[in-house]
Order: structure tokens, then sequence, then C-alpha cells
């Protein structure tokens, strides 16, 4: 695949990941408007750049693991990289960002696990169409645009939905099991 095709299909995958990510900053690190444009460009960018190679939307989980964001014990490096453009050190990340978090970017579609036993949720969801553009299932409503905050959950990841709302207050830091029903 072309790199500028391979960029372009793989924007709003990029996007929801790290619009998911600055919503951890912003809620807990009081950051200013500037902070976090400069920490989402530069993390979309670093990210696309990291992918272009392995990014392969007739086979998504082809690469799954080279593009998984992880944070468990260690600060996933290219979040570090990142954070560190916008001031903040890897123990300052460490305290805005959940303790274990895994983040998986794939063509179509964007998840995460909180925890090492928590639920995977599914943050963005799109479809490939016959005319070469994905269709949104689930997921923001402009992918095009920078996301800037998560986007809504489906109603069977519920669990999923108050997890974030439980990990943006400031409480204790404790591992949370997620379940998801149906």
């Amino acid at each position: 695949m072309h790199t500028l095709c391979a960029r372009a299909t793989m924007k709003p995958e990029i996007s929801a990941a790290v619009g998911f990510l600055s919503r951890f900053l912003r809620i807990k690190g009081h950051m200013n408007d500037r902070q976090l444009q400069t920490f989402n460009q530069t993390l979309q960018d670093i990210l696309a750049e990291q992918y272009k190679h392995h990014w392969f939307p007739d086979r998504p989980n082809k690469g799954s693991g080279y593009r998984c964001i992880r944070i468990n014990h260690k600060m996933d490096p290219l979040v570090g990289q990142a954070g560190q453009r916008i001031g903040l050190s890897i123990q300052q990340l460490y305290l805005l960002l959940p303790s274990e978090l895994t983040l998986w970017v794939d063509p179509f579609e964007v998840s995460y696990r909180i925890g090492e036993d928590g639920s995977i949720c599914v943050l963005y969801e799109s479809h490939p169409s016959t005319n070469g553009n994905p269709s949104i299932t689930t997921g923001n409503s402009n992918p095009a645009s920078s996301v800037t905050q998560v986007s809504p959950m489906v109603d069977s990841h519920i669990s999923c939905k108050e997890e974030l709302l439980v990990m943006g207050r400031t409480s204790s830091t404790k591992p949370y099991l997620m379940t998801v029903s149906s």
C-alpha cells in the first residue's frame, strides 16, 4: 500500500486512540488547550510514522501486536515521546494515565483494556465499503477531525463507559474489573 494512502486510511483509528489518551490528560492533568493540541498532533504524527509499514486493511489483525500501545509498569515509548514534547516526565504520565492500559489500534477498530483482567472495550469501529472508504458504525461522528473526546460506546459496552467515568474521578488508584453483559 502506498504510504500516503496508508496514512489516510489509518487517520480515524489513530485519532480515536489519541483522543482516548488525551481525555486522561485533560481530566487528570489540567492541561491547557495548547498543550493538549501539541500532544495530540505529536502522538498522531508519531503513530502514523510508526504504523505506515505495518497497516494492512485487507488483513487487520496482521501487525496488531506492533500497533499495540501498552502501559504496564513501563510507559509506552511513543506516548512517552509525545508527553515529553509538552513537558511531562514519564513519572507524570504514570500519574495521569491508567497504570495498566492496553490500546489496540487496528484497521477498522480501536479497542482498549484497563487492567490485566478488564474487559476489552471497543472505542472505534468501522467497516470497509466497496468504494474504498470505511463506513463508520460506532465511534466519532466525524472521523476526519481530530478526536478530543472519547467516542460514544455502543450499548453493550455500558460497563466500559462506566469504567471511564470512574477513572476520570479523583480517587485512589485501584484495579477495576469490568464485565460486559448482553
